[in-house]
């Protein structure tokens, strides 16, 4: 517990919220619910800058769970006319018709700062081997604004929603990237490249290899076999490291969400048809870039090595959090997963692929550092199973535990859809997923998350 004394040094402060995506604006708009000054740190020129970057994409969850509730009233306000629910709005939509005008509210548009890329974040006076008055001391956010100067922030609570998108896994197998990948340059290029338009001159009529089992794979591998179609010369080749992509392909018809079970149908038809080459049992390890092409390098489950020839890989292997700028904070993180201790074993892929988690906030998503809390994409550590309605129940308690309602805050309620099925051999969809209120680990929360895959 901190002092009367120390806890004036804070009060009068803003939480910052690092990261003006639809997880950081939502943030901000249930803290000024609760009475709270938030200020948004945005490293991009623009609000939603890595959303973006991937604009060209569809989601395949439809308005009614990109919107979060607390944005909506805020939006409402101007008149805001809300999406219809059931439609799915690419990333240029979801920007465009919710997320900027969010940002340009009355109440947000001061709150929120771009140009400003967090390089840092600590308490006040105190390294991380501090304990005492530790939970009094200002948090101070260092970042570079977009002229180059380096700023100090203070701020009386931190949330980090900065996400994963600008840190992708590498190629390689073992965690670290592939030998030879840092040196291949644009020969490899990164997730969700706008294959039918920005980037369609750099892989019509040529050999592409996309790396990677996760739902950017799919949506890329899926764009592609249309450029075949369109382009005489365009091979499209998919290496897994699975001995059977049964997983990807998902629950088809069974998914509470249509438009992700169609991805899963089309992509197995589109292999079925020769449009795309499946190879799988494929571990990179080396990556040799030159004139003629890319060389991808890899050993199959029998420890043989293989080679597969490209002009362009696609490097679709996921993400990972950036904790760098974190150190200097007293973190409680799975060693594996790099998520909250306590959210670990519900989001974990080894066990866990359908992203229904069970509700949770400020409780599971606390660390010793009082005041500082990861939420959305980056709570999941390397977890790929995030959704936003997930991450906007996140901020809504965290809020309300800043404000100091912790009866609220852990009052965690979720409407998700049902997902199907996500594997080969799982549990039937029709045996549940809780919704509602979820306090502690149950023997019917815990059932919840054997159920769900």
């Amino acid at each position: 517990m901190s002092s009367p004394d120390t806890t004036a040094r804070t009060a009068d402060l803003p939480v910052l919220v690092l990261g003006a995506g639809p997880v950081g604006l939502a943030a901000a708009a249930h803290l000024l619910e609760r009475g709270l000054e938030p200020l948004v740190l945005e490293a991009g020129d623009d609000v939603a800058a890595s959303v973006r970057q991937w604009s060209h994409v569809q989601l395949f969850s439809p308005w009614r769970y990109d919107v979060d509730a607390a944005a909506a009233r805020l939006l409402a306000a101007t008149g805001w006319q809300a999406p219809r629910p059931t439609a799915l709005p690419s990333g240029a939509e979801l920007v465009g018709r919710y997320l900027a005008p969010l940002a340009d509210t009355p109440a947000l548009r001061p709150c929120v700062l771009t140009g400003h890329r967090v390089l840092a974040v600590a308490r006040e006076g105190l390294d991380k081997t501090h304990v005492a008055d530790r939970a009094g001391q200002p948090f101070v956010v260092r970042a570079r604004r977009r002229d180059g100067q380096v700023v100090d922030l203070r701020a009386r609570a931190v949330i980090d929603a900065t996400g994963t998108w600008s840190r992708p896994n590498p190629l390689g197998t073992s965690g670290l990237p592939a030998l030879g990948e840092a040196e291949a340059g644009d020969a490899v290029l990164g997730p969700l490249p706008d294959v039918l338009g920005r980037d369609r001159a750099r892989l019509a009529g040529r050999r592409v290899v996309v790396v990677g089992a996760g739902h950017s794979a799919v949506t890329t591998l899926l764009e592609l076999a249309r450029l075949g179609r369109e382009v005489p010369g365009t091979t499209v080749t998919w290496a897994v490291r699975r001995s059977s992509p049964e997983r990807v392909y998902g629950g088809g018809d069974r998914d509470g969400l249509p438009a992700r079970g169609l991805l899963g149908e089309r992509l197995r038809r589109a292999v079925q048809a020769g449009a795309v080459e499946l190879v799988t049992g494929f571990r990179t390890t080396r990556v040799r870039a030159g004139d003629g092409g890319v060389l991808l390098t890899g050993t199959g489950g029998d420890g043989d090595e293989r080679t597969l020839a490209a002009d362009v890989v696609v490097a679709a292997t996921g993400f990972r959090p950036d904790l760098d700028m974190l150190r200097e904070l007293r973190l409680d993180l799975d060693p594996g997963l790099e998520a909250p201790r306590g959210l670990a074993p519900l989001v974990d892929p080894e066990t866990h692929s359908c992203g229904t988690v069970p509700p949770h906030g400020a409780a599971l998503l606390a660390h010793p550092e009082p005041g500082f809390y990861v939420v959305g994409a980056k709570s999941y550590g390397r977890a790929p199973t995030f959704l936003l309605a997930t991450g906007y129940e996140q901020v809504r308690s965290v809020a309300a535990a800043l404000a100091g309602d912790l009866a609220a805050a852990d009052d965690v309620r979720l409407d998700l859809p049902e997902t199907g099925v996500c594997s080969v051999g799982v549990a039937s969809a029709d045996r549940g997923f809780v919704t509602g209120s979820s306090h502690g680990r149950s023997a019917e929360r815990e059932a919840a998350v054997a159920a769900c895959c």
